[in-house]
């Protein structure tokens, strides 16, 4: 039998659930699928709340092949993230539950991850959204956008110390952010919720043009 290669070929009007999926040159993986809704297909490739039981303070090894509970709360594994999302031209989609736990999110028109070599640097495309565009910062401190990722145990930001060990989770910092969804806590998204954001999800799936 071959397995769909991301939750975007899982049949039309299924529910959102978990799914086996096989992306190209990788065993089958269990992953989350958001299929309700006109935007359905989607890959869930993170999912966090304030107070999660995940610490979330892990080593480069273990975020890259993934951590927690597809159910609940989970990093799908940075090196998953990077092998489904070069099988084609992808977006992203952050969706944020702010402090009063109104939904917004944030759209990149492109998403891929450069391969380990590379520190799994994250490359973004256009901006759209209910939620600002805190992902690509104009202050170089701030920015993700094109940024390394970076583990407690792996320090390739651009502050002098080390961001990961000091914020408590693996993320694609700078010196250090101005977004940080893995982590224990309150979450941050830019300037709509300052480590007080209730909970998050990043999704991906292929862009709908060529």
């Amino acid at each position: 039998m071959a397995w769909p290669k991301d939750c975007s070929e899982v049949p039309a009007g299924s529910p959102s659930g978990v799914y086996i999926i096989q992306p190209t040159g990788l065993h089958p993986i269990l992953v989350s699928c958001e299929m309700s809704g006109a935007g359905s297909g989607w890959t869930v490739i993170q999912r966090n709340r304030r107070d999660t039981d995940i610490t979330w303070a892990e080593s480069w090894s273990t975020y890259k092949h993934g951590f927690g509970n597809v159910h609940t709360e989970f990093w799908l594994g940075t090196e998953y993230i990077h092998q489904i999302a070069k099988q084609k031209v992808y977006q992203v989609r952050f969706v944020i539950w702010d402090a009063a736990n109104n939904m917004r999110f944030a759209d990149y028109n492109l998403f891929s991850l450069d391969d380990e070599s590379q520190g799994y640097r994250l490359r973004l495309g256009a901006h759209s959204g209910t939620a600002e565009d805190a992902m690509d910062s104009d202050n170089p401190r701030k920015v993700h956008n094109n940024m390394k990722f970076s583990t407690k145990d792996r320090d390739q930001d651009t502050y002098r110390g080390n961001c990961a060990s000091r914020y408590g989770g693996g993320w694609w910092y700078s010196a250090c952010y101005s977004v940080q969804l893995n982590v224990k806590g309150g979450l941050t998204w830019g300037n709509l919720c300052k480590g007080s954001c209730r909970a998050s999800a990043i999704l991906i799936k292929p862009t709908p043009y060529p």
